[in-house]
């Protein structure tokens, strides 16, 4: 094989890795990437690629993959933010590609010694450096097909690694191993079925208010009163009994603990809709400035609070800022939020409600620490306003879904400009709305306190699997020494 051809199927590999991800959609798009890549790495005859040839392929993929994925990230700050994150995130299958090249050498154990391996490099890239980067997992590309269902046994993780295994045993060009692969990717229709139905232990008539943003034309602080203004609103014109409400994140950036125009706009709105409700607004504390999604009550009292726990490095806040600011003036626009502590559940109308704030969706200890905690129904609040039309919030969503599949429970998306969604724990969609139009998604969403095998054992199985891959990793550098 000619290494321009290897090149052009890294790069193809990665194109439809990203086909996978919402809004477009194609699962299986993920697994024929996956395998692209396998192969571009894979020995052909005698033909065997040396490690650094795997390491230039691993970031041609990774280019193509996060390039087309990540173009939001620009949105607000230019295109160098959106390629610096792509060319960081590509970075990572530099390590992954060269050690890929003597795994792919063992023909018969290769496919599961490449999952676990992309998994290990997958998991690094997730938690490290400044928390980590998890938007890319191959999981949230798989919402749609059957190896989602994988969620409920191990998280995202497991979801990654299945997936991975079909695509590697594709590559591998021979009959039997994709016979395999076909029965991988089928293997998740079996879980449902094998799952008992889990029982609803109450019901509850949920409402998710968009309000909107103005899009122009509005100094800063009129836009912050505009966007609350907005909320309170919609919130006013509901016209049926709600058992709970739930605003998106940043709905009022104006605090209403400070300002009492704001809390009286809010208290009002709640007071209409006569049912409680989450609030995203901003805090401030002997700590410093909070995201925060507070409980208010018809009555005009507060109830408890989430403060957001994952902070979106670069944005929410700026680490080693002096350093940064060197490279670029955008550097200041960046918040100085401070994470909360807190174990990720407020109580509306006596019923636990898990809370994880917009980028906290994607890490897997939110959702968990708030199930562990007692959380009978999740929400996601959300502020994608900034990022205009692109694909985030869909992608975003699909995180959403997943964690729904994981947890089983209901999850309720609110967000600012759209899109927001009801989805059942079986992870399908009740109901969604279009971007920038003022909306309110109302249903009866089931409460569940089961607990699934992933919440139970899905930080085992991952760390299994990581550990598993980074040994393999070092024996196949160590066989590969040897042989040379």
């Amino acid at each position: 094989m000619s290494l321009l051809f290897r090149f052009l199927l890294a790069a193809a590999g990665g194109a439809a890795c990203y086909a996978s991800f919402e809004p477009v959609g194609w699962w299986f798009a993920g697994i024929v990437g996956l395998a692209m890549f396998a192969a571009s790495v894979a020995p052909w005859g005698k033909d065997q690629p040396r490690k650094r040839t795997g390491a230039t392929l691993g970031f041609i993929f990774g280019l193509a993959l996060y390039l087309p994925l990540l173009p939001w990230v620009g949105e607000f700050v230019g295109t160098l933010p959106w390629v610096a994150l792509a060319v960081t995130e590509s970075l990572y299958l530099i390590v992954f590609g060269a050690i890929a090249v003597p795994i792919m050498r063992w023909k018969n154990f290769g496919p599961i010694a490449f999952a676990l391996w992309f998994v290990t490099m997958e998991f690094v890239r997730s938690n490290w450096p400044f928390g980590g980067f998890a938007w890319g997992r191959l999981a949230w590309g798989q919402i749609e097909g059957p190896v989602a269902q994988w969620a409920s046994i191990g998280g995202p993780a497991l979801v990654t690694f299945v997936a991975v295994l079909a695509g590697a045993l594709l590559a591998s060009r021979r009959a039997i191993p994709a016979i395999a692969s076909v029965l991988v990717v089928a293997s998740g229709l079996l879980i449902p079925v094998l799952t008992p139905d889990s029982p609803n232990v109450g019901e509850m008539k949920v409402a998710a208010i968009q309000g909107n943003v103005p899009r122009a034309g509005l100094d800063f602080n009129a836009q912050q009163r505009a966007v609350l203004g907005n909320h309170a609103r919609v919130t006013s014109e509901v016209d049926q009994q709600v058992d709970l409400a739930i605003w998106p994140e940043n709905s009022s950036d104006v605090n209403p603990f400070s300002d009492e125009k704001a809390r009286e706009l809010i208290t009002s709105a709640v007071a209409d809709i006569n049912a409680p409700t989450l609030v995203g607004t901003i805090t401030v504390d002997d700590v410093g400035p909070r995201n925060t999604m507070v409980v208010f009550n018809p009555d005009g009292s507060t109830g408890e609070y989430h403060y957001k726990k994952f902070l979106q490095p670069f944005g929410e806040y700026m680490p080693y800022r002096d350093f940064f600011r060197k490279f670029s003036s955008f550097v200041d626009m960046a918040g100085n939020f401070q994470p909360g502590t807190g174990n990720g559940v407020v109580t509306m109308n006596d019923v636990k409600i898990g809370v994880a704030t917009c980028y906290e969706v994607a890490f897997d200890a939110a959702a968990r620490t708030a199930v562990d905690n007692g959380a009978q129904m999740l929400t996601t609040p959300t502020n994608n306003a900034t990022f205009g039309y692109t694909d985030m919030t869909y992608q975003q969503m699909a995180m959403s879904r997943l964690r729904a599949i994981e947890t089983d429970r209901a999850v309720v998306i609110a967000a600012t400009s759209g899109s927001s969604a009801l989805i059942r724990p079986d992870g399908s969609v009740i109901a969604k709305t279009h971007l920038f139009e003022p909306a309110v998604l109302i249903d009866t969403m089931p409460l569940r306190d089961t607990r699934t095998i992933a919440l139970r054992f899905g930080h085992i199985i991952e760390w299994g699997i990581v550990l598993a891959g980074l040994a393999l990793a070092i024996l196949a550098i160590l066989v590969s020494r040897r042989d040379r």
